[in-house]
């Protein structure tokens, strides 16, 4: 069976798998310290109340079997446990059906969580992990060669999230094709890091040229992924580097990262790695060919509405189209906005709220808060209350559902809540009352900065969630 494995990308191999298992860590991670205030028992979105309206069959859990936040910790931090030890090569100590084990307890245990996690999980990244990750169980461990068509499949999914990512471009927002996007989207993108503020202010012309860079990437390159070496990882090479631009530019929780880690894949690493070892020439067991062989197939039959979503005029991005998410579609940025909005949220202690009381705003840890703070980098952990913070600026309708219980918790002054935020002014006591602003965001020029010391200036719009007290704030709506 020489034809089923590929012993030249052991090393290509070895990388994806490492980086795959430190991306898995930063997930669980993060599902584990954020959990309780987003999705726990008595969390704004309880996980109870969820797997009662959803059947398995639609959402596939180990919570729908039962649920308890005790038994999420327990998950997630088994999750981290065993992400961290397949990042430091214990996939490779073991026999192959031992390492396939693993692999598949790390998909079984996020998979649970994301078919739970409800809006706060609804990115197209959790669906990458999760394909990536069903991938990966059928990789192989150092005792046997890298199997040929997992390999392939791999490029498939780049292929699909390069490609996907695209075309929704094209097909949306004019400013794409007019290659004037980038002249605001450092300054409207979800998060910004530390080094949005200089993108922002290169030159308009550097900005066309980014634009065109990336429809060559994502448009072009793709389509060579699939032709022989070197050309493959030349062309992976420059998705790794637009990642990369990427990556300094803002915080895409591990999206680059992950799309980094698929690149690596395609990557034909033998001048730097030499002959490979004994074992990754060996021949593959029978039933690990055959089993290969019954996924490659599943994924091909499973392929076909990815690729009409494609090809169809009304693209949708970021789809799971089964309850496994073992194929997706993706996608990202089909429209950029030309202003920012954001809700700052304040609390007073008066018992009279007056627009010109004492109020204090809180402060989150990733979103646009304070005009003097700059911008933090997060990725590739993913702060998902400051990017729905984001959605909610957008449209009071993505937060209907949330929006009242993080206020509800606020007032409440519950501890779980308040850990999620970047600066509590409640410290001692919670406050009376709860309110909401919407404001307009930008920038600030150079001169603006040496002036001020500030990165942003921003400007009222108008009041987004009016003053509410706690026996209220269950029933309230952003407006």
């Amino acid at each position: 069976m020489d034809w089923f494995t590929a012993p030249g990308y052991w090393l290509a191999r070895l990388v994806f798998q490492r980086a795959l298992a430190g991306v898995y860590l930063f997930a669980f991670v993060g599902a584990a310290l954020q959990f309780r205030a987003l999705i726990g028992a008595r969390g704004m979105l309880p996980v109870p109340r969820h797997v009662r309206d959803v059947p398995f069959r639609r959402a596939p859990s180990l919570f729908q079997l039962r649920y308890s936040d005790r038994l999420f910790a327990c998950c997630a931090w088994t999750g981290a446990a065993l992400a961290a030890a397949l990042a430091a090569g214990a996939g490779d100590r073991v026999p192959l059906g031992a390492a396939m084990g693993m692999w598949a307890l790390l998909w079984v245990l996020y998979l649970s969580i994301v078919n739970v996690g409800q809006t706060w999980y609804s990115f197209g990244w959790e669906s990458l992990l999760l394909e990536a990750g069903f991938l990966a169980v059928f990789l192989g461990n150092a005792r046997t060669g890298p199997p040929v068509l997992v390999l392939w499949l791999l490029r498939w999914v780049l292929f699909r999230v390069e490609f996907g990512a695209g075309l929704i471009k094209m097909r949306g927002d004019p400013c794409w094709r007019r290659l004037t996007c980038l002249y605001f989207h450092h300054e409207t993108q979800p998060m910004p890091g530390p080094l949005s503020w200089f993108f922002h202010h290169l030159p308009k012309p550097l900005h066309r040229v980014e634009c065109a860079a990336n429809h060559v990437t994502q448009l072009a390159l793709p389509v060579l992924l699939f032709t022989p070496q070197p050309v493959t990882s030349y062309a992976a090479g420059a998705v790794i580097a637009t990642q990369l631009w990427l990556v300094l530019s803002g915080n895409f929780a591990w999206l680059n990262w992950l799309t980094i880690t698929l690149a690596l894949s395609a990557v034909d690493f033998t001048g730097l790695a030499g002959a490979p070892p004994a074992a990754a020439s060996r021949p593959a067991p029978v039933w690990f060919a055959v089993l290969v062989c019954a996924v490659t197939a599943l994924v091909l039959v499973l392929s076909r509405r990815p690729v009409l979503n494609m090809v169809s005029r009304r693209q949708v991005m970021n789809r799971s189209f089964d309850p496994l998410h073992l194929v997706n579609t993706y996608g990202a940025f089909g429209s950029v906005g030309r202003v920012r909005e954001e809700v700052v949220v304040e609390g007073t202690a008066d018992r009279l709220p007056r627009p010109d009381g004492a109020w204090r705003e809180y402060g989150f840890k990733g979103k646009p808060g304070h005009p003097s703070r700059l911008p933090r980098q997060f990725a590739p952990y993913h702060l998902r209350l400051d990017w729905l913070m984001w959605f909610a600026a957008l449209s009071p309708g993505y937060a209907r559902d949330w929006f009242g219980p993080f206020t509800e918790r606020l007032l409440a002054g519950d501890r779980d809540t308040l850990r999620l935020l970047g600066h509590n002014p409640f410290p001692d006591a919670p406050p009376v009352y709860v309110r909401a602003l919407l404001y307009r965001y930008r920038f600030t020029t150079w001169r603006e900065l040496r002036e001020t010391g500030a990165w942003w200036h921003r400007t009222l719009v108008r009041e987004y969630l009016p003053p509410t007290r706690l026996a209220d704030a269950s029933a309230s709506e952003p407006e």
